[in-house]
């Protein structure tokens, strides 16, 4: 009988430690509203999950199935002002708040998510501050000196934020908070801290949350991020020296080809994927065009955008195309498309004998009239 007892309680115990719910529970005080909503956010995308009507007490509950051990982003939606919560399969979350919710809130149960209301509980303020400053100094008639000294103030408030954030990123670069707080930015602030800099606390963040949470759903986007910082700088560096953005990848033999090594040619740099219907047909009046024009100097170096090389390199050899054709099996994440802004294949540009891209997007009848002038 007792050998029965401990098989089910290790059986409980078992269960309880793979709980993929989550219960989100509290009170909501002070404001008029009656409703309080929860979301989910995924990438750019907010979707709404539950919704629930406030007792006479102010307490709600949630409860949400099939949740992950990794965090995944969450917001308790209250009178028109959100909470942000990360939070993980088998945690038992308490959120209270008076009045202003994100100004004001508590949160227990969850160690990412308080660490998010860490956070907000400085970041917020600051921002509170620092919009205060600047309806002070636009209601009012102040002296230069007056406005001097408020800017100094803002200054000063916006200088102690950046350091406190900055502080949050490294201390916390573990925690998918981090990563939160990473991507905050304040009114009119593109970068984080500079563009140059930025991808130094990208990395920093992206190479602890792969140790501690490899399977994280952020971290895709994360890495995205930095390649196309990585291409950016890149770019910055290249187009000095040669005119336009330069890089080099593998062909299918594992020979790594620099697109500057065509100089004096006119060159179709060329961008596809084995996935676009479209490219049978591209690649095909590409075939009669290169043709036509290989022996007057012109060269195509088309960057396959593929996750596999088996796939990539079949289709290549089908199609027989008798350019160059490259590629790092990066698929969407290929620090090239970043290099020339590529939104959409295909893409290509052209590159004329002095290094200058003179066009964009070209195609058929088009291409040929360039090719024309290009190549006499």
């Amino acid at each position: 009988m007792k050998k029965t007892l401990l098989i089910l309680a290790l059986g409980v115990l078992m269960c309880g430690c793979q709980s993929t719910s989550v219960k989100i529970s509290g009170r909501l005080l002070g404001l008029g509203s009656k409703v309080v909503y929860l979301e989910k956010v995924t990438g750019g995308d907010v979707k709404l999950v539950d919704s629930v009507v406030l007792e006479s007490t102010g307490d709600y509950r949630f409860e949400l199935s099939d949740v992950g051990d990794t965090p995944l982003l969450y917001n308790v939606v209250y009178s028109g002002e959100r909470i942000p919560l990360l939070l993980t399969g088998g945690e038992r979350v308490t959120v209270n708040t008076v009045g202003s919710p994100l100004r004001n809130y508590t949160v227990e149960g969850s160690e990412e998510s308080e660490l998010l209301r860490e956070f907000n509980k400085f970041y917020v303020e600051g921002l509170s501050n620092m919009t205060s400053i600047l309806d002070n100094y636009s209601g009012n008639n102040y002296s230069e000196l007056d406005k001097r000294t408020l800017m100094q103030e803002y200054t000063h408030v916006y200088r102690t934020l950046k350091r406190e954030q900055l502080r949050f990123i490294i201390e916390h670069k573990s925690n998918i908070a981090a990563i939160y707080a990473l991507y905050q930015r304040l009114p009119n602030e593109k970068y984080l801290f500079s563009n140059r800099d930025d991808i130094i606390y990208f990395r920093t963040v992206a190479d602890a949350i792969e140790e501690s949470y490899p399977n994280s759903p952020f971290l895709p986007t994360l890495r995205t991020d930095i390649a196309r910082m990585e291409a950016h700088k890149t770019l910055v560096s290249q187009i000095k020296e040669s005119g336009y953005p330069d890089f080099e990848l593998p062909d299918m033999y594992g020979i790594n080809i620099k697109l500057s090594s065509l100089a004096g040619r006119v060159i179709l740099l060329s961008f596809w994927s084995t996935e676009s219907g479209r490219m049978g047909g591209v690649n095909a009046d590409l075939k009669e065009i290169y043709e036509r024009f290989s022996e007057r100097g012109f060269e195509i170096y088309q960057v396959g955008i593929e996750r596999s090389k088996a796939v990539w390199i079949n289709v290549v050899q089908e199609q027989q195309l008798p350019w160059i054709s490259v590629g790092d099996m990066r698929g969407e994440h290929s620090p090239v498309l970043g290099m020339y802004n590529v939104k959409s294949l295909p893409a290509n540009f052209l590159i004329d004998r002095e290094g200058n891209i003179v066009a964009k997007n070209i195609y058929g009848n088009d291409l040929e009239l360039q090719l024309e002038k290009l190549t006499m």
